[in-house]
């Protein structure tokens, strides 16, 4: 059966008189009351709604198939890079289709491993989460941080490493942290809120994080205040100790923007006061290490695609920093010391590259990578000659090799095996010019020797904000539509952080439109060189990504075949009012700013649908514990859609239950909803399986 044979009956979504004046402009809110996720009526839509959406998808006969295909290609085991904490070292491995990854350990890289810490053991169906970890840096005590249905709440508690058991210590009410040990094993680092209305605490705002120590054996109510700033609600705290014990260095963070504060305390004093060494929020600085009093870091400060500077804190004047590696073509992701050197990990045009300087900033050796694709790794301890990093590719799963900083010689260390020949199948750059000649590039990923003729079924996916950067990485998902003769087209459009900071300025804030200018110029150019069709191409992204797809499915409904967006931001006019949205206000802007406000208003997704448009089928993904970019968003624009769409396309949502953004979900949910979304694009796309 055709999309275009069924006519929808979509539940009732009833409106109500809610009208809102922003800076005179009357701006109407009929779907308000989906924004609270435990109302009666709210779970009565979302059970109606989700009966539409599954009633649509059973009938797709081709999806049973694809989802034990699915299963079929996740089932290989995967590993994680491995690290040393004294005598020990840990890795994480998932057996193939196990809900969550399982935490190892073991005394040397050849002996037998034993299990520390399984999540699966913590629930039946998987959806409790190891969302966070630190080790003691004798390699004897684990803390470790647990959230549940998704949600971005932890409770952190401490494991004893040899013996397996858990220690009295139970710490709850955080989010946005890590934890940090002092040198003594005593205790550590970690931030917090204070504890939350119960029954509203996925919707409410998150402000005044505070930064404890907590000492082993003592209760919650007992930790030490770090410190705080009650002047300063929107101040996040990172506290991380140095490898040799000496100094706590305190990162502050305001919401999202990559710009953040630097301070320290001497923790070989007691009494040491917190010493404010960098107090303007005017670029971004990730400490690496120090000398002496020579602090190293990674900044954009002068350099939006990253430099090392040195900072002498006995003398912290601007004018006496020091730079140690410039600024370079490509963008300085991160930087480690390893064997006394620099190992510094940068992205040109989107893909790694990893490069070694001594500690006076001079180049040592470029890392030899075994080809187009994306790094992870290289951590470990400022005089450890071995470290470990991964590589993956669009095509090759996450393979762990071992690297002998000495020798610079890399060796095979885990290589997952996994039902699909990758030899049938390449990844290419290209590089098209966006609206405004911005040259943007882009991965397209396919069966080798397909042909141009304008029919290929493609996916079009991009993220574009927050200074993330979109790199080779490899799907297993992705290996389905691949194999149904799908193209996988990634562009790196403005908004992220592939060229650096200028390039995430540039898809901010008032610029924001450029954005989607880069996604829709990306689909206009697949269609123009002849990889496919408008009828033929899907457009995905999530959370910021689905902002993405809501904004161009509104600008541009006659450009797309089907639109799938996930746990996405659609009403820009009010996201800032639950959880965290708070934080987004530094990439987005506010509506309660004028100017900031016509420029939201004006690509809001769920403000810009037009009632009597045809728009492209829609499948709307989320999860009713997304406590990040709350559930209301997509309810909001799944009912306005509805209401405004005409023609015979589905416009349908598909809500998760016990589910959050999608951090820690459970390999079966991912599978279920991967199954899902290729069958509603075999179907609405009319792909031959």
């Amino acid at each position: 059966m055709s999309n275009s044979e069924k006519n929808f009956t979509y539940p009732l979504s009833h409106k109500i008189e809610q009208v809102d004046n922003y800076h005179g402009t009357v701006v109407k809110d009929p779907y308000r009351w989906l924004e609270d996720p435990d109302s009666e009526e709210t779970k009565t839509w979302v059970e109606a709604e989700n009966k539409v959406t599954f009633a649509y998808l059973n009938e797709i006969t081709a999806r049973e198939r694809i989802k034990q295909r699915l299963t079929k290609l996740w089932n290989y085991e995967k590993y994680g890079i491995p690290f040393k904490e004294g005598d020990n070292y840990f890795y994480f491995k998932n057996d193939g289709l196990q809900n969550q990854n399982v935490l190892y350990t073991l005394k040397t890289l050849d002996a037998e491993s034993r299990i520390l810490l399984d999540p699966n053991k913590l629930s039946a169906d998987g959806t409790i989460a190891l969302s966070g970890l630190s080790i003691s840096d004798n390699g004897k005590l684990l803390a470790y941080g647990l959230s549940s249905s998704g949600s971005d709440w932890q409770e952190w508690k401490v494991r004893d490493i040899e013996t397996g058991e858990d220690l009295p210590d139970h710490l709850k009410w955080i989010k946005f942290s890590s934890a940090s040990w002092t040198h003594d094993h005593q205790g550590f680092f970690y931030s917090r809120y204070d504890e939350p209305n119960e029954k509203t605490k996925l919707e409410d705002v998150n402000y005044y994080q505070k930064l404890y120590y907590h000492r082993l054996g003592t209760d919650q109510t007992d930790d030490i205040l770090i410190y705080h700033r009650p002047d300063e609600k929107e101040w996040g705290f990172s506290g991380d100790v140095t490898e040799d014990g000496r100094y706590l260095i305190i990162s502050v963070w305001l919401g999202t923007d990559p710009k953040n504060l630097v301070f320290y305390k001497d923790l070989s004093n007691h009494n040491s006061e917190v010493v404010e060494l960098i107090n303007q929020f005017e670029a971004n600085y990730s400490f690496i290490d120090y000398d002496d009093s020579v602090f190293y870091f990674r900044t954009d400060l002068d350099a939006p695609r990253g430099r090392v500077i040195a900072i002498d804190i006995q003398n912290s004047a601007k004018e006496m920093w020091k730079e140690i590696i410039p600024q370079s073509a490509a963008t300085l992701e991160s930087v480690n010391i390893l064997n006394n050197q620099f190992i510094a990990d940068y992205l040109q045009d989107a893909r790694s590259q990893i490069k070694i300087f001594d500690l006076t900033g001079a180049f040592v050796r470029d890392v030899e990578l075994p080809g187009l694709g994306s790094v992870d790794g290289f951590g470990g301890k400022r005089d450890d000659t071995e470290t470990f990093y991964g590589f993956t590719s669009f095509i090759i799963p996450n393979t762990i090799y071992r690297y002998d900083m000495v020798t610079g010689k890399s060796e095979i260390f885990r290589q997952p095996k996994v039902d699909f020949n990758s030899d049938d199948y390449e990844t290419n750059q290209i590089f098209y010019r966006s609206k405004d000649g911005t040259e943007v590039p882009m991965f397209m990923t396919h069966k080798k020797g397909i042909k141009l003729d304008g029919n290929n079924p493609t996916y079009l996916y991009a993220y574009g904000g927050f200074n993330i950067s979109i790199t080779p990485n490899f799907a297993v998902s992705m290996l389905v539509w691949l194999e149904m003769g799908g193209v996988y087209a990634v562009p790196n459009i403005r908004g992220g952080g592939e060229y650096g900071e200028e390039w995430h300025q540039a898809g901010m804030k008032q610029k924001k439109q450029n954005v989607f200018d880069d996604f829709i110029t990306a689909a206009e150019w697949l269609i123009a060189n002849k990889y496919t069709k408008p009828a033929k191409l899907a457009i995905a992204g999530g959370s910021n990504g689905g902002l993405l797809v809501g904004a161009c499915m509104t600008q541009r409904p006659d450009l797309f075949g089907a639109a799938l967006p996930a746990v996405g931001v659609m009403d820009m006019l009010r996201f800032h009012k639950f959880t965290i949205g708070w934080a987004w206000t530094s990439e987005y802007g506010s509506a309660d700013h004028p100017e900031e406000f016509l420029t939201l208003y004006a690509y809001s997704p769920l403000h810009n649908l037009k009632s009597g448009t045809a728009y492209p089928a829609t499948l709307i993904t989320t999860a009713d514990h997304d406590d990040r970019v709350v559930p209301a968003h997509s309810f909001k624009f799944a009912a306005a859609l509805q209401a405004a769409h005409v023609g015979d396309a589905p416009v349908l949502i598909r809500i998760e239950t016990k589910a959050g953004h999608g951090a820690g979900k459970p390999t079966a949910k991912i599978i279920e909803e991967a199954a899902d979304k290729w069958a509603f694009l075999v179907r609405t796309l009319d792909v031959e399986v």
